[in-house]
């Protein structure tokens, strides 16, 4: 067939090693051979898709058909981004092969014990400095929320940004104060990044251990990982510097966007979301995403023993129906 062959999975850049996410909006986004173009009254910019994390597509955005094929092979993430950031769309194939981790998620989620141990670890992850071998998930939740709302206060005093409480509504974005759309923008962007990472590995997004009921509840646990670290110290920096250089609060979701993607660009957030989803669902593997992750294996289950070889006939050659 005529174009550039599709890639093989272990062709392909691992997650880690990627650009975290990419923001385009009132563009069309079209395929020349292996980049994704944006093009606008501007001009044409290319992006390289097989180092491209997530592609978050904001308003006044079209894409062409071989450009989501692109991205499809490569692994990339293609997330429809609107209203200012707030609503979340749609994503593509995993770049990695192998369904190991997506089996660990299942299986932890579905045991009450194993789930509460994982939910644990990701609250002993954050706040490392406390114990919280035996806490109840009400307990955990009631640590998580005095945490939050020092964090919060924390950063208020340190830039004299003014802070209430977190309070918006998916539906108006400019209906909450300035530091809330900047916590909004912010959290979207990471949510973009961590998405684009737990797909490519191919988990579930749905499958939460604290976060339940939702299509992207694992994001959010994920997600959660980070905040303190980057989101929320970004959105008080952002609103910090409007109120101090004076500057129009129009553009704080892209301001914030930009401060996120800053962050995000000079730390290891990639290769860290890889590791710290490793280490809570397989934490004896040490492949952390190396080449047999992209294995193009197909085994079949069985209820006796372990997977057998797929591709095969099992029957017995004197077998023919009716049985």
């Amino acid at each position: 067939m005529p174009g550039t062959r599709p890639s093989r999975p272990s062709e392909l850049v691992r997650v880690q090693d990627r650009i975290s996410f990419v923001y385009v909006e009132r563009a069309t986004i079209g395929r020349d051979d292996s980049a994704i173009t944006a093009t606008d009254d501007a001009g044409v910019v290319h992006i390289p898709a097989a180092t491209l994390g997530a592609l978050l597509l904001g308003p006044g955005t079209r894409v062409t058909h071989q450009a989501m094929l692109l991205l499809a092979d490569s692994g990339s993430t293609a997330v429809w981004v609107g209203e200012r950031g707030v609503r979340y769309y749609a994503h593509g194939r995993p770049l990695g092969r192998t369904s190991r981790l997506l089996d660990a998620q299942a299986h932890a989620v579905s045991n009450s014990k194993e789930r509460i141990a994982v939910a644990r670890q990701m609250y002993a992850m954050r706040f490392p400095d406390e114990d919280v071998s035996t806490c109840s998930m009400h307990q955990l939740r009631g640590r998580e929320g005095a945490r939050v709302r020092g964090l919060y206060r924390q950063h208020s005093d340190r830039t004299g940004v003014e802070w209430n409480r977190r309070d918006y509504d998916p539906e108006d974005f400019f209906g909450s104060d300035l530091i809330n759309q900047a916590l909004s923008a912010a959290h979207t962007c990471l949510y973009g990044v961590v998405h684009s990472v737990v797909v490519a590995l191919g988990c579930s997004p749905g499958l939460g251990f604290v976060h339940t009921g939702h299509d992207r509840s694992f994001v959010y646990d994920i997600a959660d990982l980070y905040k303190a670290e980057i989101t929320v110290p970004v959105a008080f920096d952002v609103v910090e510097r409007i109120e101090r250089e004076d500057l129009p609060d129009d553009d704080v979701a892209g301001m914030t966007r930009r401060a996120v993607r800053d962050a995000v660009k000079s730390g290891t957030i990639l290769t860290r979301c890889v590791h710290d989803i490793y280490r809570l669902l397989l934490p004896d593997d040490r492949s952390r995403g190396d080449d047999e992750n992209f294995a193009d294996v197909i085994e079949l289950w069985d209820d006796r023993q372990q997977n057998v070889a797929g591709g095969r006939n099992f029957a017995p050659e004197d077998l023919e129906p009716p049985w």
